[in-house]
């Protein structure tokens, strides 16, 4: 089991961010929570299999169509979740 926090930078907050990656989550079996942040960034943290963490990542790195990704921060994360939850702002 891998868990993983994201910062993503770009244009990603008004483009359908969370609720794509919501959906790539459970298309891969992977858990945990995505959200906006007040200074214009997605933050998350996602929990599965090595494999599925590192396709949700990679993903990340693009987004959905509308999105403009800069760059994707990933450090070490702890904690359990029960399915993936998208959190208000």
């Amino acid at each position: 089991m891998k868990t993983r926090h994201l910062r993503i930078h770009g244009r990603v907050q008004g483009v359908w961010f969370r609720e794509s990656m919501r959906q790539e989550a459970a298309r891969l079996g992977v858990t945990g929570w995505v959200r906006n942040t007040a200074d214009g960034k997605v933050e998350a943290v996602v929990q599965g299999p090595a494999e599925a963490v590192d396709a949700l990542i990679a993903w990340a790195h693009k987004g959905p169509p509308m999105a403009r990704v800069e760059r994707v921060e990933v450090s070490e994360a702890g904690g359990t979740f029960q399915g993936f939850e998208k959190r208000r702002d």
